[in-house]
Order: structure tokens, then C-alpha cells, then sequence
């Protein structure tokens, strides 16, 4: 059997949901099944494959919301049980470095693989992540990717508060940069997968470059196509979604 391990990142601050940080909300329970928070289903998902012996939730920096509330939004059991091993780890300032913290804990257990997972998807379904699991033995870097159903654009300018509420018609235009074709474009999904000493030197490249250049990494799978070489995919599935606003818990 071999050895994966589990990276969890949880370290976010949630602005966009306001009030309690998301990971740490109860999902709507369902059935008379026992509620989890978003965080517990996401953990759990992964706590139930055989092959991952160890998890490292990253968690903030902040004292109140760190490693202290993750815990009580954790099932009693996954805590208590000695496989597969917990840890938390204080995020960074942004996810790239909160990953790298996690990944840097994980050099003293030596997985041969790592699963990177949103803690905000809750609904990732143990499918899924045996399929990457399963994938990442045959390429080293697998991501789930969804179609895209809707035609996308790249914009000159960011769209980070482009909402109805706050658009001005009297405002300078947002122009399109590129007209992307749907049919090779898709939106990336997590877990991502990859071999775990390539994906830890990777982000320590990233580390330094970020140092001397304005670079910024969105996902680990753009990490290490910068500095490994290509990322293979897999179907994801639509259920797999991450919760960013109120609205998408339910």
C-alpha cells in the first residue's frame, strides 16, 4: 500500500461570509445524519482512506480562530484516534505560504504523495480522491477539472469587485483581453495531487521568486508548473464545490 498524506488549508479568514469563519460553520444535517461542521466533512472525507496516514490542517495565525476552533469543529473520534495522525500548522499571508508551512511538516514523515484539499469543499467525495490517488501513481501533478458550461473571458483588469452592486456605469470600462475557448478551458478543482519531495522543492522555488519578483501562485498546481513541468487531469465532479458565500452551504 502506499504511503499519501493530506494537506488541509483552513488558514482563510472568510470576509466573504462574515461572522463565523466558514470551515467552522455545521452543514445543514440531512437524513437525521449527525451534523458536521464544513471542516469536520472535509477532514473526514480524507481520515476515511486507508492509504493517508497523516493530515495537516492549516489553520490562522489568530489565536481565535486557530488551532484551538479547529479542533472543536473536528468529530471527537478524529481526534482521538491514532490513525491517521493530526497536525495543525499556522497559515501565512496567503495560501501558497500556508501550504508551504504544511508541506514543511510533512518533510519529517516522508509521504510519497501529497492530496492538497480546500477546506472549503466539503462535499469532496472518497471517489474522488481514490481516483487522484490513483492517478498520481501513473503522473506526478493530477488535478480535478470541470467543464466549463458558460463561455469564459480574460479581462485587462481584475474583476475582485466586480458585482452588480458595485459596478458604475460612469466608471472606465473593463475590456476583454482574450476570447478563451470553453472546449479546452475548465475550472481546477482540489484535491490536487502530486509527489511529495518534487511538490515541497517546488514551493520552496516559489518562495523564492516571490521574494525578488511580484509573482503569485493561485493554486499548487500552477506551482508546480512553473517549476517541475506539466499537471495532468481528471473529471471532477460538480458536487465538489467550495463554499464561499452564506448561500453555498446549502
Amino acid at each position: 500500500m502506499i504511503e499519501a498524506a493530506a494537506v488541509i488549508c483552513a488558514a482563510g479568514s472568510s470576509s466573504r461570509m462574515g461572522g463565523l469563519k466558514k470551515e467552522y460553520r455545521l452543514l445543514p444535517e440531512t437524513g437525521g445524519a449527525q451534523a458536521l461542521t464544513v471542516l469536520g466533512a472535509a477532514v473526514s472525507a480524507f481520515a476515511g482512506i486507508s492509504c493517508i496516514s497523516t493530515i495537516v490542517i492549516a489553520v490562522p495565525a489568530d489565536a481565535e480562530i486557530g488551532e484551538a476552533a479547529a479542533r472543536k469543529a473536528l468529530p471527537a473520534e478524529l481526534l482521538a484516534g491514532e490513525r491517521p495522525r493530526l497536525f495543525f500548522v499556522p497559515g501565512g499571508k496567503t495560501r501558497r505560504v500556508s501550504v508551504h508551512n504544511a508541506l514543511s511538516l510533512l518533510a519529517g514523515h516522508n509521504p510519497r504523495y501529497v492530496l492538497i484539499h480546500d477546506g472549503a469543499r466539503p462535499w469532496v467525495s472518497p471517489s474522488l480522491i481514490e481516483r487522484i490517488i490513483e492517478a498520481v501513481q501513473k503522473y506526478p501533478a493530477v488535478i480535478p477539472l470541470l467543464p466549463l458550461t458558460e463561455t469564459p473571458k480574460e479581462t485587462e483588469q481584475p474583476l475582485t469587485d466586480f458585482s452588480a452592486d458595485a459596478f458604475s456605469p460612469d466608471a472606465a470600462p473593463i475590456l476583454i483581453k482574450r476570447h478563451l475557448r470553453r472546449v479546452t478551458t475548465g475550472a481546477a478543482q482540489t484535491p490536487q495531487a502530486f509527489a511529495f519531495p518534487e511538490i515541497l522543492q517546488a514551493h520552496e522555488k516559489a518562495a523564492e521568486h516571490e521574494g525578488f519578483e511580484n509573482a503569485e501562485y493561485t493554486d499548487d498546481a500552477e506551482v508546480w508548473s512553473a517549476f517541475c513541468g506539466p499537471v495532468a487531469v481528471i473529471p471532477g465532479l460538480s458536487e465538489n464545490r467550495k463554499i464561499t458565500f452564506s448561500g453555498d452551504l446549502y
